[in-house]
């Protein structure tokens, strides 16, 4: 530190600061909103909430301090801004948490939930608290219970039994989007397995299209990464769905297929081994066939669906003694049982075309099954490619159809549409779309979520729980097992489970599963609409007033899973009435990780820098101020290559300008227009840049403008003008205002001592006067063949012909010519006069 920034540094202290400003803003609560109506337009921001795990950490430290820059800045131009916080307070981690403990997930859950409040009221985001939710109060999943009803009416939430994905470690269902690449699972890092079970699902895939056109309206103001990613979740294919006869059985297998034109060359069918079909043709084949089966059945069972669509698998199966009738030409064709198909794929069976597929291609030359060419594919020199039955290598490419009957000379795209106009006049067949999407798996075998609100009677029949009756409250821990098991531990709380008909008198039982915490969290920006009201899930006209979210803040990670499931529940509450848009949130920004020497940090790796003892040893401010300038929000940040200090130093001299204001009795309303003129400029063109840059998320370079600008402004001071002209005020003003955003503690002591009542937060920017961003002078570079030689200062109305005549006047243009002859002159007004020579 130089001697000047010791001085600049004396007096600001941090901690004093936030002493002083808390207990005001507690009692100020200036950012708390009405839903009365305003003249002011709205905006709502939104951070994604936090699990309460611990404390905070640096990840949220970034991710919040961006998105209340945002609020704060909205707040600033004139705008009334909802910006609510909560907890996603449900889930594994505190019901595992608990398990080791000893103790009730509850109390894992709320002492952890204090902890980071504490935090974040230190560092100050904007939030109202008035609308605090956590997903595990009751008051809360009342309406988790209530919605499922409402899906339950409408036909979305339905049980049926079916393979799913199992997480052996923490004994519970997983989603396919909680699934990792590796096979693991997401939760647990154990390798998840195929289980069957009886299970809840909300019917996403009815709004598959809708999710996916609907993106389109997003462009460019969500990440395009992220709408890449929510397209691909999706997954739409158009083909046709064709009806395939297997002997000895009356119902037809519906098969999909994106290539209806190579039906041709479908020389066998492959059913998954874990589908319902195959089990039934093997229950009618040989007993050999039969024990066959079960034992390839039972070694599926045992490799992830990541092992299964590896296409570089050595190809294994089992004949299931059964022939299928291709459609088109009448031939019999053996069905066989291969892992590499899914049985969630389509109907759990594909037609295998060998000579155009790798993977039916590796599967025919392993058990010695017809190959036939129906596209004639040619490489880039017009000659057709070799036979796949003899070069192993499938043709995959567009080509002529051969050995196809009437499809025999049609390209790609016609003979699509013609195979498909012939499946539909024959009545086997007819144009088809399937999707990658899934329905939404939500039951959970787990205690710490929300019990599912249906009863089930001896006979297998099931009634949903009256809205009257929510909501159904988790029991007490007393007594009950939460040790992972297979089964909920809430089949064990006999008094809760057991519930008596008041119409019948006929004993129910309670469903035993919770639901998926991407429940809670689907629909919780409604909630915060009307965080306090008992009697609905959220006010219609407080959603007609704040809704849909503006600006949503938040992790890369939740691209797919939550905000898929937030679309989808934002689609349902509009079919039911109850808002008038169907897309939750308008623009979306991601930020990146907060790294340590590159690797992510993580208390089992020792590289953890943690919030809190960063938070007391630089202040709040200071943290913030380092997060927003570090580079672009959505990079990732090293925090060993930022300087936390460097940033405090920064404040200690806005600060300091400001005493030095007040030190010089400069008062207030003092016509600023008599102040130093190129000091004024510098202040309003910061003024007119700063609103783009934080609309595009350009944080870092209104960080380092702010930075320019106190240096501009210290030098005003030194250079003898002092504190007291109104342009040093001016400009003092304005470094407060746009501080703020991002050191509030800083820019609120900066305004009191400035004369101004509490909150700056609140206080509308200043508006650039037009007539100040009118440039006087312009800086001209002159090129004498291609290379710089001197730097003019001319008049903003400079003419060619003068810009030239002062180029040439130039000593070090004079001297870069020489003897040489000038050939050529270019002015590009007001940039740049380029001059060309050549030897006399």
């Amino acid at each position: 530190m130089t001697e000047q920034q010791g001085r600049e540094s004396e007096g600001y202290d941090f901690q004093a600061i936030q002493d002083r400003w808390l207990p005001v803003w507690d009692q100020m609560k200036p950012f708390e909103v009405s839903d009365a109506d305003s003249a002011k337009p709205t905006k709502y921001v939104l951070d994604m909430f936090p699990y309460p795990s611990g404390d905070l950490h640096m990840g949220h430290a970034e991710a919040f301090c961006f998105g209340d820059v945002l609020a704060r800045y909205w707040r600033g131009r004139g705008y009334d801004v909802l910006h609510p916080i909560g907890w996603d307070s449900f889930g594994l981690p505190a019901e595992n948490a608990a398990i080791k403990r000893g103790v009730d997930p509850r109390e894992w859950t709320y002492a952890n939930i204090a902890q980071q409040k504490a935090s974040f009221r230190v560092y100050a985001p904007s939030f109202d608290w008035s609308r605090v939710l956590h997903t595990s109060d009751p008051e809360y999943y009342k309406w988790n219970q209530w919605i499922f009803l409402k899906m339950y009416e409408k036909g979305l939430a339905y049980r049926k039994a079916s393979w799913v994905n199992w997480d052996p470690v923490d004994q519970t269902v997983l989603a396919n989007e909680q699934v990792l690449a590796d096979g693991t699972s997401e939760r647990s890092g154990a390798m998840v397995v195929k289980k069957k079970l009886t299970q809840w699902y909300f019917r996403i895939t009815d709004y598959a299209d809708r999710l996916l056109d609907d993106l389109d309206q997003l462009e460019g103001k969500w990440p395009t990464k992220v709408l890449n990613m929510q397209r691909n979740w999706i997954g739409r294919s158009r083909g046709a769905e064709v009806e395939f006869e297997i002997e000895g059985r009356d119902a037809k297998v519906p098969v999909f297929t994106t290539r209806p034109d190579t039906l041709h060359g479908a020389t066998f069918m492959v059913v998954a081994p874990d589908s319902d079909l195959a089990a039934e043709l093997a229950s009618g084949a040989s007993a050999e066939v039969r024990m066959q089966f079960q034992a390839y059945l039972e070694q599926t069972q045992k490799q992830t669906e990541i092992e299964r669509q590896n296409a570089d698998r050595e190809k294994t199966g089992v004949f299931l003694d059964h022939f299928a009738v291709n459609p088109v030409n009448g031939e019999r064709i053996p069905v066989w049982a291969s892992d590499y198909v899914l049985a969630d794929y389509g109907h759990g069976a594909i037609m295998a075309v060998p000579a155009h597929d790798q993977r039916d291609l590796d599967f025919a030359l392993k058990f010695g099954l017809a190959v036939r060419v129906v596209v004639d594919v040619l490489d880039e020199d017009g000659v057709s490619l070799p036979d796949p039955a003899t070069s192993g290598v499938a043709t995959t490419g567009d080509g002529t159809l051969v050995n196809s009957g009437e499809l025999d000379g049609l390209g790609k795209q016609a003979a699509i549409a013609r195979a498909v106009e012939v499946l539909e006049d024959r009545g086997t067949g007819r144009a088809a779309t399937t999707y990658r999407l899934r329905d939404w798996l939500i039951s959970r075998q787990r205690y710490w979520g929300t019990p599912i609100p249906i009863l089930h009677a001896e006979d297998g029949s099931m009634q949903p729980v009256s809205e009257a009756a929510l909501p159904v409250v988790l029991p007490s821990t007393e007594g009950l097992d939460l040790k992972p098991k297979g089964t909920s531990p809430l089949g064990g709380a006999e008094a809760w489970s057991t519930v008596v008909d008041p119409e019948t008198g006929a004993e129910l039982r309670r469903d035993p599963d919770t639901m998926d915490t991407f429940v809670d969290s689907s629909w919780y920006f409604f909630r915060f609409l009307s965080a306090n009201d008992d009697t609905q899930a959220f006010d219609p006209a407080a959603a007609k007033k704040w809704a849909p979210v503006d600006q949503y803040v938040g992790g890369v990670e939740h691209a797919i899973l939550h905000l898929l499931y937030s679309r989808f529940i934002t689609k349902v509450m509009h079919d039911l009435g109850y808002i008038d848009f169907e897309e939750p949130f308008m623009e979306m920004l991601n930020q990146g990780m907060v790294l340590l020497d590159g690797a992510k940090m993580s208390k089992s790796k020792g590289n953890l820098v943690e919030f809190a003892s960063e938070l007391e040893a630089h202040g709040a401010d200071a943290l913030r101020v380092t997060l927003a300038f570090a580079g672009p929000p959505e990079d990732d940040i090293d925090w060993a290559d930022v300087s936390v200090q460097g940033s405090a130093k920064f404040l200690a001299r806005a600060w300091r300008i400001a005493d030095d204001v007040e030190a010089s009795g400069a008062a207030k309303g003092a016509s600023f227009a008599d102040g130093d003129k190129s000091l004024r400029k510098h202040t309003h063109h910061l003024l007119a840049d700063a609103p783009g840059l934080i609309e595009s998320y350009k944080f870092n370079v209104v960080v380092a403008r702010l930075m320019d600008q106190v240096n501009v402004t210290r030098k005003t001071i030194d250079s003898g003008a002092g504190a007291a002209d109104p342009a040093v005020r001016e400009s003092a003003e304005a470094i407060a205002v746009i501080l703020s955003l991002f050191a509030p503690y800083a820019a609120e002591d900066m305004w009191s001592k400035l004369g101004y009542e509490p909150t700056v937060s609140l206080v509308e920017w200043p508006v650039a006067d037009p007539s100040l961003l009118v440039e006087d002078e312009v800086t001209m570079v002159v090129q004498v063949d291609g290379k710089v030689r001197d730097r003019l200062t001319l008049s903003a109305s400079v003419t060619e012909a003068e810009a030239e005549a002062a180029a040439r006047a130039s000593q070090a243009v004079q001297r870069s010519i020489g003897d040489r002859q000038v050939v050529n002159v270019i002015v590009r007004l007001p940039k740049i006069v380029s001059i060309a020579t050549k030897p006399a």
